[in-house]
């Protein structure tokens, strides 16, 4: 029964981000106001690679049979994760989205790794979440089986937002 209320919980909350985030970005408004935002772009940037690191990290620690730490690494990568989520939400709600303006060729390999960022990126709340409450439940085979898709993508999320960042901004 409290497997089921955690796993209902994680699908409520994971649900809300996404419906939140989605909202957020096809609304299409900002909100006006004397907030300076321009720089967490930037900072978004950073706390995406810093994840990267850290889950990275965390699994070269786990490799190595360094369970504590490999847990420190992965709940500061999920609490880096948490710190971009509200810095990017911010940004979006005070300056809304940033078009990709660059022709030629580059066009469709940004939105192909825009599309493939956005999809994984949603999918990665509930499978970060189930995957956090099953090791720190004690479901360590149960943590591991779902670990093996998680780190992958979430991974390829973090890296791929730090590329998205720098197509967006730098090209």
């Amino acid at each position: 029964m409290r497997e089921r209320a955690a796993l209902s919980a994680i699908g409520v909350v994971s649900a809300a981000v996404v419906i939140a985030v989605g909202v957020l970005l096809l609304g299409g408004r900002q909100v006006s106001g004397a907030r300076d935002v321009s720089a967490l772009p930037a900072l978004n940037a950073v706390l995406n690679g810093t994840s990267a690191v850290l889950l990275v990290t965390g699994y070269v620690f786990i490799r190595r049979r360094r369970v504590t730490a490999h847990l420190t690494c992965m709940l500061t990568a999920f609490g880096v994760s948490t710190l971009f989520l509200v810095s990017y939400v911010t940004y979006h709600y005070y300056a809304g989205s940033r078009p990709f303006t660059v022709r030629g060729w580059i066009r469709p390999v940004y939105f192909a790794l825009l599309t493939s960022h956005i999809v994984l990126a949603a999918a990665i709340v509930p499978l970060a979440l189930t995957t956090i409450y099953r090791a720190l439940t004690s479901q360590f085979a149960r943590h591991m089986t779902i670990a093996r898709w998680t780190l992958p993508i979430w991974l390829y999320v973090s890296l791929t937002g730090v590329v998205v960042y720098w197509m967006l901004y730098h090209l």
